[in-house]
This record gives C-alpha cells, sequence and structure tokens, in this order.
C-alpha cells in the first residue's frame, strides 16, 4: 500500500527519531568569517564585528544526516554556532566563553542531541570542556584522542612515502604541553630516534620531559620554535597561538609538518617558498556513509575533521559518556577511539595541504628535491 505524503512525512520524522544524534560546536576563527553569514560584518573593522558577537545568540546552522557506519548503525547531528572568534574564546573572558558554550550546548540538548562536541578553541577555553560538561545533560568531547591518533598515524604515513624510516627520525612537537602535544609526544617517543618538545613554558616541558622518562630515543627540549624544528624529519604543530609560528627559513628539507592547529600554525609563505617540504593538515578524516554535513567548514564531500569524527564514533558506538575532556588525554582513551573509528569505517581521507589535494606528483616533486639536497652536501 503506498503511503500518503503524510504518511511518507510521518514514517521519515519516526525513523529519524530512532537515530542516536551528536552536535558539535563550530565557531568563526577570525572576524572576516563572520562576514560569510553576516555581509555587513565585511564592511565594519575586527572589533566593532567582535563586539557585536558578544550579543548573538548560538544557533543551529546546519543538520548533518547519512552518517552510516560499517556496522549499519546510522546517526544524525547538527553544527551549532557559537558566535564568537578564535581571539575572543583564547584572551576574552573565559567564563562570558564557557557561559555562551554552554548556551549552545542547551540549544544542542533541546533538538535531542544525545553528545556535543567542542571544535577549534571551544575545546581550550578553561579547564578544556569539564565545566561545560557539568553544566549540561549530555555528554561532551573535545575530540582531542581522536584527533591525536589521526594527526600520528598521517604524520608517519607522509614521512615513509618521503623515504623516512620513523624509527631513525627526529620529531618535534610544537605545543606539547597541551592536552593533544603531550599525549602524541609520549605515544611517539617509543617509535622514533628523539623528540623535540616546545612550548612557551620551559617549567612545563620539564616537568613533560619527566613524564616521559626513558623511552628509547632522546627527549629534549626548546622553548624557541626555530630551534625546535632544526633538522627534524617529522613535525606535529598544535599549538593554541593565533599567528602562524612555522616559517618557511625553519624547516629541514624534506620536513613532514602535521598541522593539526586552527588557527593553522603554519604560514602559507611555506607552501610559496617551500617546494621540498610537505605540509598536510592533521585529522582529515573520510566519513562513512552518504553523509551530507549541509555546511561549508573548508573540506570536500563527506571529511571531517578528526575531533567532529570522534562526536560522530562515539555516538554511532552508543558511547554517551563524557570523552576527552580536560588537560590530560589517556594514551589508552586514544587507543580506544582509534580502534572505534576502525570499527565504525572512518579512515584518513588523503593528505591536503593548505585546501589542496596532495598528489603523487607532488611526493615525487618532494623526493626528487630531497635527492639534491643531499648530493649538495
Amino acid at each position: 500500500m503506498r503511503l500518503s505524503a503524510a504518511g511518507r512525512l510521518l514514517a521519515v520524522w519516526e525513523r529519524t527519531a530512532e537515530l542516536s544524534t551528536f552536535a558539535f560546536t563550530v565557531h568563526p576563527l577570525t572576524a572576516r568569517d563572520v562576514a560569510r553569514k553576516y555581509k555587513l560584518a565585511a564592511w565594519l573593522p575586527d572589533p566593532v564585528v567582535e563586539w557585536s558577537l558578544r550579543f548573538v545568540p548560538p544557533k543551529q546552522v546546519s543538520h548533518i544526516t547519512g552518517v552510516r557506519s560499517a556496522t549499519g548503525a546510522e546517526v544524525d547531528g547538527y553544527f551549532i554556532a557559537c558566535p564568537l572568534t578564535a581571539r575572543q574564546l583564547a584572551e576574552g573572558d573565559p567564563n562570558r566563553a564557557i557561559a555562551k558554550i554552554i548556551e549552545g550546548g542547551r540549544a544542542a540538548q533541546a533538538l535531542g542531541a544525545k553528545i556535543l562536541g567542542l571544535g577549534a578553541f571551544t575545546s581550550i577555553v578553561g579547564d578544556a570542556g569539564i565545566t561545560i560538561a557539568r553544566e549540561l545533560d549530555i555528554a561532551v568531547t573535545t575530540g582531542n584522542s581522536y584527533t591525536v591518533a589521526t594527526a600520528m598515524e598521517a604524520a608517519v604515513a607522509a614521512a615513509e612515502m618521503l623515504g623516512h624510516t620513523p624509527r631513525e627520525c627526529s620529531v618535534a612537537i610544537l605545543g606539547a604541553t597541551g592536552s593533544i602535544g603531550k599525549v602524541a609526544a609520549k605515544m611517539l617517543a617509543p617509535q622514533v630516534a628523539e623528540v623535540v618538545l616546545n612550548a612557551r613554558t620551559g617549567e612545563k616541558l620539564a616537568q613533560l620531559a619527566e613524564e616521559i622518562g626513558d623511552p628509547g630515543c632522546v627527549v629534549r627540549t626548546e622553548t624557541d620554535v626555530a630551534a625546535a624544528l632544526r633538522g627534524c624529519q617529522i613535525v606535529i604543530a598544535v599549538t593554541s597561538s593565533l599567528e602562524t609560528v612555522v616559517e618557511p627559513e625553519m624547516l629541514a628539507v624534506g620536513a613532514v609538518v602535521c598541522d593539526v592547529a586552527r588557527p593553522r600554525d603554519v604560514s602559507k609563505r611555506v607552501a610559496e617558498m617551500r617546494d621540498d617540504v610537505l605540509v598536510i593538515e592533521g585529522g582529515a578524516v573520510a566519513v562513512p556513509g552518504d553523509v551530507e554535513f549541509n555546511f561549508n567548514f573548508g573540506f570536500p564531500p563527506k571529511e571531517a575533521y578528526a575531533c567532529m569524527a570522534e562526536t560522530m564514533i562515539l555516538a554511532l558506538e552508543g558511547k554517551f559518556e563524557d570523552y576527552s575532556l580536560g588537560r590530560d588525554i589517556r594514551i589508552e582513551q586514544v587507543q580506544e577511539i582509534a580502534a572505534l573509528g576502525r570499527k565504525h569505517g572512518f579512515k584518513l581521507a588523503g593528505f591536503r595541504s593548505f585546501e589542496r589535494r596532495v598528489d603523487a606528483q607532488t611526493i615525487q616533486r618532494i623526493r626528487e628535491r630531497m635527492a639534491d639536497a643531499s648530493v649538495a652536501t
């Protein structure tokens, strides 16, 4: 029997109601990004735009459909916009920022979401999600565990494509004392020849080096970025800086830089001036199913940041509990979410560099530059 239009609508509603639902918080990185939604913002000074954003409530900006696990499970979700720029979140009143994020979380709850992911700078404000989770009736995650897993996988895979042997490599971690940097350093140390820990505070670096202990490789600390990068074949950049910190003059020939930070840690000048290094975007993940994000966050269709993917993975697993919160991510948690990602069909989406695919010709060109440099020395 054919269903009427009303019957079909009811069937769709009932199916949607059965789906586990997630939400993910996004925000404009700069005042200029606000002009994508509000054209008037393009004509206003940045301080005026940022002042105005304080009075804009969080809101749903898209409905995400078609996320389907390899197991057959399905989820749908929502993007919730937190109308604060990266600068406001990083340098403004943290209590005001947290209140705005919580307000967005309550909007997600009203939509039926069972877990909320915190994107970009909303994941580092205050105590990195702990207070936000306490104030909401749904689970909360920063997505940092899966971000660590995919960043390490991508960096090592890219290095091997260039002919590097990870066990013989020096690895620099920029932003090493942050939640992502800490656990990445601890997990990579037993796999490489040297780990160089970089952050602004020497005391915190020394403490991290002590926590890492003796992993069978050299561990050293540097507060200067250029000194940290000198001679390193692999770089994982995950600082919370509002400005770029990696410039073309700092990198060794053949270096692989996995830039996890948003805003970017790596200057666009690197792409313009250095055809002998490979910069890849950290945490680009292919999402299983016929997913429609219905929102342009700069990625190709059916691809997402790893932090977004972690939220989807937890929803698909029915694991509605707080995850990846605070400044200390456990190695076991990274391993668990990586395994769950594989179970549900999530995988690296291939390499992208400054919004462009990295093709075989690019890899070959870099290898040729490496060979030329080796002959020259």
